[in-house]
């Protein structure tokens, strides 16, 4: 019945309500791509566009799976951006921040994992307060707008890092959309409202960017720092866990053989991140990142 329940919620007519705050963010972010691209900040632009893309384009499939077990189908989303995720942080920062400065490099790794801690933290107990706004909505578009604060900083740090980086942090967008549209169509809400979340990274990483930051080893050091320190933290939180109370074992709970499929699932979740991983290294390999 549970399940039936959800599925009527998502062909209810508030499911494809459009939202006006969606809507204005999408204008607002081609507003500061023009100005962007006048001014030449391609790289980040086109960054900007993944993440929208990513997340925007994947929500209408998240949508139609709710009330469906697709947990196979979070399980490598989710696994495929977490080893991406990791393997850049892990090769294109953590070496930019201790190469520049040992000391304050390793502070602000610590500093970021901590504050991505924290904040995720807090955001849940906030989550239960009561609000106008949906929780799940509020949460994902307040990591995208920090998310697209520190890509925005990075690239206006040191301008001449590649695409690689950028393009394998947002990876995780298209899932985290998935997942997010999966959940508001089940409670009957409409997935419209992720254009705003979608938009964030570039409504913040743009006008970012335009900016020049003190150019000094430790400076630079503590960016890059901290911005490995969030970002591997972001990447730990999507490693897809087959267990239950996860969300991926609430999914395969819709199953009757929840507990084996989990069991499966483990085999496919180091398999995704995996090749997430191995992604990331070929693509290095290819274009010399």
């Amino acid at each position: 019945m549970e399940v039936e329940t959800e599925r009527e919620a998502t062909t209810s007519p508030a499911f494809g309500r459009p939202s006006l705050v969606g809507a204005g963010s999408v204008v607002v972010l081609v507003a500061l791509t023009a100005v962007g691209y006048a001014v030449g900040l391609w790289k980040v632009l086109v960054i900007a566009w993944v993440a929208f893309v990513a997340m925007a384009g994947f929500a209408p499939f998240g949508a139609r799976a709710a009330g469906t077990n697709d947990a196979r189908r979070l399980v490598w989303g989710y696994g495929l951006a977490a080893g991406a995720m990791v393997t850049s942080a892990a090769v294109f920062l953590l070496p930019q921040a201790i190469g520049l400065d040992t000391r304050i490099g390793g502070f602000g790794v610590a500093a970021g994992l901590l504050v991505g801690y924290g904040s995720h933290t807090l955001g849940h107990r906030l989550a239960h307060l009561e609000t106008p706004f949906d929780k799940t909505t509020v949460e994902i578009s307040a990591h995208a707008l920090s998310a697209g604060l520190i890509i925005g900083l990075v690239y206006a740090a040191m301008p001449g890092l590649g695409l690689l980086l950028g393009l394998a942090i947002v990876s995780h967008k298209g899932p985290a959309g998935y997942a997010a549209a999966r959940r508001l169509a089940g409670r009957g809400k409409s997935p419209a409202v992720l254009l705003f979340p979608a938009a964030g990274v570039g409504l913040t990483a743009i006008p970012i960017a335009f900016l020049t930051p003190p150019s000094t080893a430790a400076v630079n050091a503590a960016i890059f720092g901290f911005a490995a320190g969030v970002f591997l933290h972001v990447a730990m939180d999507f490693l897809p866990r087959c267990e239950q109370g996860s969300e991926v074992g609430e999914v395969a709970a819709l199953s009757d053989d929840a507990h084996a499929l989990l069991d499966r699932l483990r085999t496919h979740a180091v398999l995704s991140t995996s090749l997430g991983a191995a992604a990331v290294f070929v693509a290095w390999l290819a274009v010399g990142a």
